[in-house]
């Protein structure tokens, strides 16, 4: 692909390959095709992209289920029809009234939709952190959605440090805890000082405990309501599974603890929300609230968890990685729903 500057910041090029689906379905409706290249508009940047972590909002969005979200992404097809949220990138050009950035500045970030499966990407400026050399891009990329969300979560509820707190450690049940948001919920919390239980799959049980799980169980035989877990012996539990029934999770806190719910199944029409409301009423006046979660990119907290991933205190877990021309068959690991950490697609 050729690649030609025409005036300051601005950049033309051929079209560009790019894995495209033109209406929602499963794997089958991506494909790779040739594109036209993004224009980044004022505020924006465009990026050539060297890593993209999926995430199972990219497989949320290609089904087009709940099909409440196609309100917000279209209601026939995607409005963006290039799947990959989470990119480590190149800035190639700048938008108009961009500033802090320049051409050749590597960044990490969430791009708003998706786009990070193509040659090319535009995102706003001020969603983007740079990333620093000696972390690696693959590594980078996992970063944004599901470290922000697991970030999120843990403020939402209530996990502090407790050594910079000066109280006492706080006992934290992460339920998921395999999956991209889970290993990083579990690292964090434990960087916190807090005493990590994990509910996961068997076979995942030593990687949770080697990234800071003090005790692990197999999800196929403890669930909440077992007398392994008991009830109120925890000051947050995170629901990433989004299963459990919500009285049985509200008595595994302790009063004046909270439940975070981070995800959750429902219908195909409205998805979770009716779990959503039902966890609000409740909520209403009780000691042991149960706060739903709506995780929103935060540039600020992207830039402390490249830090900690930096200094080795945070440990992305990467099961697989695809070469750029297998990213569908990346996709189709991630829509399993068993994947362990993250699966991350490698530019060529």
């Amino acid at each position: 692909m050729s690649e030609t500057l025409h005036g300051p910041g601005a950049l033309r090029t051929d079209p560009m390959p790019a894995w495209t689906q033109h209406h929602y379905g499963g794997i089958e409706t991506v494909a790779l095709a040739n594109i036209d290249v993004p224009v980044p508009r004022r505020g924006q940047v465009l990026l050539r992209p060297r890593a993209t972590a999926l995430n199972n909002g990219d497989i949320r969005l290609m089904r087009g289920e709940p099909l409440l979200v196609r309100l917000a992404f279209g209601l026939h097809r995607p409005r963006q029809s290039v799947r990959g949220m989470d990119a480590a990138a190149t800035v190639v050009a700048l938008g108009e009234g961009v500033t802090g950035l320049a051409v050749g500045d590597e960044v990490v970030g969430e791009l708003p939709g998706g786009g990070g499966l193509a040659r090319y990407a535009v995102c706003p400026a001020a969603r983007l952190v740079r990333r620093p050399p000696g972390l690696d891009p693959a590594v980078a990329a996992t970063l944004p959605v599901a470290g922000g969300t697991a970030w999120q979560a843990l403020e939402l509820g209530g996990v502090t440090d407790a050594a910079a707190a000066g109280g006492s450690p706080q006992r934290v049940l992460v339920i998921g805890a395999s999956g991209g948001v889970g290993t990083f919920a579990v690292q964090l919390a434990a960087g916190r000082g807090a005493e990590v239980w994990a509910l996961c799959g068997e076979r995942n049980r030593g990687l949770v405990e080697s990234l800071g799980a003090t005790r692990s169980f197999d999800y196929n035989a403890v669930q909440p309501g077992s007398p392994e877990l008991g009830e109120g012996r925890f000051d947050a539990v995170l629901d990433i599974a989004g299963t459990a029934p919500l009285r049985m999770l509200r008595r595994l806190a302790r009063v004046g603890g909270r439940v975070v719910l981070v995800s959750g199944e429902g219908g195909r029409v409205w998805g979770p929300i009716g779990r959503l409301a039902a966890a609000s009423v409740l909520s209403i006046g009780s000691k042991r609230p149960l706060r739903p979660l709506a995780a929103v990119a935060k540039p600020d907290v992207l830039a402390e968890l490249v830090g900690l991933a930096v200094d080795g205190r945070l440990r992305p877990v990467v099961e697989r990685r695809f070469p750029f021309a297998e990213a569908d068959a990346a996709l189709a690991r991630v829509a399993d729903g068993h994947v362990a950490g993250k699966v991350v697609v490698l530019a060529e």
